[in-house]
């Protein structure tokens, strides 16, 4: 079983990201606070469980949560300030909705979920001075494999692939030929194939590589 907590703090919350390596749709995050006396024996790492465990887990997170917050950052934003910091302020985002107010954050990964804080681009989300002040008031920690680790970040990184799934699901009725329903945007060769053959959609990354030979292009 994971963890319950890394701080001291009663009010922890565990935040994670997914759909960073994807060719199509938004990078998603979620943050979750659970209460201390949450136990799980199922509840992992996301990519470490079957689509039918996720689903069964994502209502008994989300009515035992404390609170639990949910962003999409898209393409547009993606292509504008690069997926790396989309990821980020996703996350930054879901801190935000959270209520009550983190003491404490965890992360998975490498990096502080306050390293760079009020990124601007021309679509999305506009920090403002006191949203940013609260953001680099929270102590946080990053972990590596995080979501192995700990059941909060656990909790988000099942939150966050399950309702970006749900997004591509949704999507995929639009653009049926790419099979979003199967692939979720990720480089598969059919995915790729469908980009070589129709052209990318308002969905794709456009920052990304989206083909091996992508300046044989016209987008």
């Amino acid at each position: 079983m994971l963890e319950r907590q890394f701080s001291t703090f009663i009010l922890e919350s565990g935040t994670d990201e997914a759909g960073r390596g994807c060719l199509a749709g938004p990078v998603t995050a979620a943050a979750v606070i659970l209460p201390l006396d949450f136990e799980n024996e199922i509840l992992n790492d996301s990519k470490q469980l079957s689509e039918k465990v996720r689903e069964l887990l994502k209502p008994l997170i989300e009515v035992q949560a404390l609170t639990f917050a949910v962003t999409h950052l898209y393409p547009k934003e993606i292509d504008e300030i690069n997926i790396l910091n989309s990821s980020m302020k996703a996350m930054q985002e879901c801190i935000l909705k959270l209520n009550p107010t983190p003491e404490y954050i965890i992360v998975d990964g490498n990096r502080a979920i306050n390293a760079k804080l009020g990124l601007k681009s021309k679509s999305g989300k506009k920090f403002s001075k006191v949203e940013i002040e609260l953001l680099q008031s929270i102590p946080n920690q990053s972990i590596v494999k995080g979501d192995s680790k700990y059941l909060s970040i656990a909790a988000a990184s099942v939150l966050a692939k399950t309702y970006r799934d749900e997004y591509m699901n949704v999507i995929h009725e639009e653009y049926p030929m790419y099979n979003w329903k199967k692939n979720k945007g990720y480089p598969t060769k059919e995915h790729r194939e469908a980009i070589r053959k129709f052209g990318p959609t308002k969905y794709h990354r456009m920052s990304f590589r989206l083909l091996p030979e992508q300046l044989s292009l016209d987008f």
